[in-house]
């Protein structure tokens, strides 16, 4: 019995050792105050947003028949998810008349404007377009 606990420790402590690290992998590991879009981007996000989505989220994005995408209401909704969240939303849903409309680089230009408006950074890359990729950057409504 003694030497198949010595044998089942060490696997167990590997196999938690293991569980641990892809959990920590999968984790997000840079979110919305890291700089993840650029001006340049959020500026293409302002026009596609005022032609697409201002007639309901309003032209200050303080929210009309849609609701909000700034302020409280809308921090406190996403906080914690991630912008692939937002992006897959964003994606399957907008806009309700025609949601394959705008292409996906659109979806993730009118993204950039709405953090841009959130007054969270620029940085030296644009935001990418790919849900995976969105996946690993967390949408945190107050600086770390």
């Amino acid at each position: 019995m003694a030497i198949r606990i010595r044998t089942l420790l060490p696997a167990t402590a590997l196999a938690w050792c293991g569980a641990v690290a892809l959990t920590l992998a999968q984790s997000p590991s840079r979110t919305v105050w890291d700089g993840v879009y650029t001006t340049e981007q959020a500026a293409r996000g302002a026009a596609l947003y005022t032609a697409n989505c201002a007639l309901c989220h309003g032209p200050t994005l303080a929210g009309a028949d849609g609701p909000p995408l700034t302020g409280v209401e809308f921090s406190s909704n996403w906080n914690g998810l991630t912008l692939g969240d937002l992006y897959e939303r964003v994606r399957s849903s907008m806009p309700p008349d025609d949601p394959g409309k705008l292409s996906a680089q659109d979806k993730a230009d009118v993204i950039a404007h709405i953090l841009s408006t959130a007054s969270f950074p620029a940085g030296m890359t644009d935001l990418p377009r790919d849900a995976q990729v969105l996946m690993q950057i967390r949408f945190v409504s107050e600086k770390p």
